[in-house]
């Protein structure tokens, strides 16, 4: 059985990659041991992106520091927690699990139209299991880019826009590429894989759709400061179980999310497949897999509000701990609003 060091929430004999401040100084890259060392690693790599640039050398060197514990040393509590990696190019995954899709294609609104006359909210619910089984064996995975511009550390605050009445929380199963990879299989996509890490993929959802142009959705409301909660560290793949991995995530004190990511209606080698045929990977992107269910809205609309604390922890992947607060303008306040919805238009 695997044992997990309360300090870190790291298992025994494996170790995490993160990026760190003592208080406000100069940001270095650290791997961080179960009991709560973090060895510098300074010395070896300018930052993060410098160890995925190579990394299979990289992991070679990383297992010979941690067995001799070399370098400078620091608490892991003590430090400033950064985004792991602090310029990735982006991938968010959207619709992939089961459970959580479904629930959404039952009770949105905007999908009442296939529901049949007189179709109870089990039955449509089934209908659409299996709409997304069929989806799994013939369709496509879905995701959108993002920007970095919105990462944060694993313990900063999260604050709320101006614009945007429903923040929504979406703990998350994120992958770090390790190498470049175009065209390829989903059998070999695992081979591009370094590790893993949580994230937090944040969006104020009543800002995502759009009825003043064709296209529907305006993903750009995701990306508000700070609403990509990042780390706290990265875990190798070969420390993870990935069928072990379970996320969860509490809105002061509240388990909103509770779901093992085995429920995925696309593997993350699938995903990485598909993005390699529309985009070059490279080393140090990041691929967030999609949320399970337990959103804002399956909680009665409980969306974040100010004075809220977020708590989430992925197994063998750590923990975050963000304060929810107001977003300070200096006084500035929007000039284009809210966007236009169908009960507005």
């Amino acid at each position: 059985m695997t044992e997990f060091n309360p300090a870190t929430g790291l298992a025994a004999g494996s170790f995490g990659i993160g990026t760190y401040a003592v208080k406000r100084g100069k940001p270095f890259p650290g791997l961080v041991l179960p009991d709560g060392t973090v060895l510098q690693l300074s010395s070896h790599w300018p930052d993060t992106h410098a160890i995925f640039d190579d990394w299979e050398r990289a992991f070679d060197t990383l297992v010979d520091i941690a067995a001799r514990r070399e370098g400078p040393q620091h608490e892991f509590a003590t430090l400033h927690a950064l985004p792991c990696v602090s310029h990735p190019n982006m991938l968010f995954t959207g619709s992939n699990y089961r459970q959580h899709v479904a629930e959404m294609m039952t009770h949105n609104k905007f999908n009442q139209h296939n529901r049949r006359t007189g179709e109870s909210d089990e039955q449509f619910f089934q209908r659409n299991l299996a709409e997304i089984d069929r989806r799994a064996r013939e369709g496509m995975p879905f995701f959108w880019t993002g920007l970095h511009s919105a990462l944060c550390g694993a313990n900063d605050e999260i604050p709320l826009p101006l614009i945007g009445e429903h923040p929504d929380w979406e703990m998350e199963l994120g992958v770090i590429v390790g190498k470049t990879g175009r065209y390829v299989k989903p059998e070999e996509a695992n081979d591009l894989i370094a590790g893993y890490v949580g994230i937090n993929d944040i969006g104020t959802v009543d800002e995502f759709r759009r009825t003043d142009v064709r296209f529907m959705f305006d993903w750009i409301s995701k990306h508000q400061p700070n609403f990509k909660v990042l780390g706290p560290f990265i875990v190798p793949k070969q420390f993870v179980k990935f069928e072990d991995i379970r996320i969860q995530l509490k809105l002061s004190g509240q388990m909103m999310q509770d779901w093992p990511v085995t429920d995925m209606i696309f593997k993350p080698e699938q995903i990485l497949s598909y993005a390699s045929e529309r985009i070059r990977l490279m080393p140090g992107d990041l691929l967030s897999t999609g949320s399970p269910p337990g959103n804002g809205a399956f909680h009665g609309n409980r969306w974040m509000r100010p004075g809220d604390v977020v708590e989430a922890e992925l197994t063998y992947l750590g923990r975050q701990r963000n304060n929810v607060v107001p977003e300070e303008t200096n006084g500035r306040t929007w000039t284009w609003g809210p966007l236009p919805t169908k009960e507005q238009a």
